[in-house]
This record gives structure tokens, sequence and C-alpha cells, in this order.
């Protein structure tokens, strides 16, 4: 362990501060940008036949793959796709009844935007995350959710921080609100997390119910 003193200890201490202060706030306003644009999109979801396929590259597919395992797991159907496997054959898994959900910071990934031509032929909709309204990712949506921040937490405004935290967090609120909508319960929960700990505690829970209930 590589010994610090106590003025070097201090500026580790208030670097970490400042990060989660400036996350925060990023997250505080995102909060003026959950209007009308996230209704539609919890209607798109809502309404979906089969299931969110969600695409993302670096860090944004990093993200992805936590949505749509977190939107999977609360009654939402989901998977994630690598966009740079989609062109290689994987667009194959994605279906008419379908609803896309592709994340970009920037809006301008390239491995995303190569797909969207043959995403628009099959007719999904398709919602985009983006942090530039004005890009061609966020053009081309039906939707576009605005995940945009005034800086990184990383000092050298290069790292993706503060965008990925708001990232997720949007996909968080996607998913607890459709999760509210659908009814979705705890057995529910329990039913789609048996190997887990929780699962099991909720599963058993439930059992106790339905016996006391029938004695």
């Amino acid at each position: 362990m590589k010994v610090l003193d106590s003025d070097e200890a201090e500026k580790l201490r208030q670097l970490g501060l400042a990060v989660i202060r400036t996350e925060g706030e990023a997250i505080q306003e995102l909060q003026a940008r959950v209007g009308d644009a996230f209704v539609d999109a919890c209607r798109y979801l809502l309404a979906c036949e089969g299931r969110i396929v969600v695409l993302g590259m670096g860090k944004s597919g990093h993200i992805g793959s936590k949505i749509a395992a977190t939107l999977a797991s609360t009654g939402s159907p989901a998977f994630f796709v690598h966009p740079g496997e989609a062109s290689h054959g994987d667009l194959g898994m994605i279906t008419p009844k379908d609803v896309v959900l592709a994340i970009s910071n920037s809006g301008e990934t390239e491995e995303i935007l190569t797909i969207l031509p043959i995403i628009k032929r099959l007719h999904v909709p398709l919602i985009a995350m983006t942090g530039n309204p004005a890009s061609t990712l966020a053009r081309s949506a039906d939707i576009n959710l605005d995940v945009s921040v005034r800086q990184e937490a990383c000092p050298l405004g290069l790292a993706p921080t503060s965008s990925t935290t708001v990232t997720l967090v949007m996909g968080d609120a996607l998913a607890v609100s459709l999760l509210e909508a659908r009814g979705f319960t705890a057995e529910d929960f329990a039913r789609s997390h048996p190997g887990g700990r929780l699962g099991r505690r909720l599963l058993l829970l439930v059992r106790d119910i339905m016996h006391s209930g029938e004695a």
C-alpha cells in the first residue's frame, strides 16, 4: 500500500467528493428532461410485442448491457446486441415486433449509424439515448431521450463518467416506470431470480403467504 502524507490523502478525498458532486448535479439536471419524450418512450416499450433490443458501443455498450439486464429482470424482455456484431449477422436477432433502444453519447457512433438503414427497413420503433439532440442518431430516431451533461467528472473531460451515470439513471427510470405500469410484483421478480439469495428469499415468503392463506 502506498504511504500518503495528510495533504495527499486529503487531496484524494476532495477529488472523490468532486466526482460525486459533479455526477450528482448531472442527475439533478436530468430531471428537467424527463417529459413528453420519456412518456412516449414508455408507451412504445409497453406496446412492444417482441423484445427490447439495446445497442451501444464502448462504455455506452457496457451501460446498455446493464440497462437490458435491468429491463429483462423487471418484466420487460430485453437483450443487448453489440453494434459491431450486428452488421455481421446479429441483425437477424431483431424482428418486426421488437423495439430498438440505441445508446450513443455523441449520437454519431459509426457502428450504430452503419446499421441504421437496416433498422429503418424493419419498420421497428427506434428510441435513442444521446448526449447530442442534433446528432444523426437523435434525428433518425422516433424518440430521443436527452442524456447530455455539462461536464464529465473526469478532470480531463475525456473519460465517460457523468455521461454514463446519467445514461444508466435514465435506463433505470425507464425500467422502473415500466415495472410499475405492468403491475410487476415481488413474486414476478423472484421467478426471474431463482438462483439469487434475494429471489430465493422472496419465493419462500410467497410460499409462506400462500400456506397461511390456506390454513
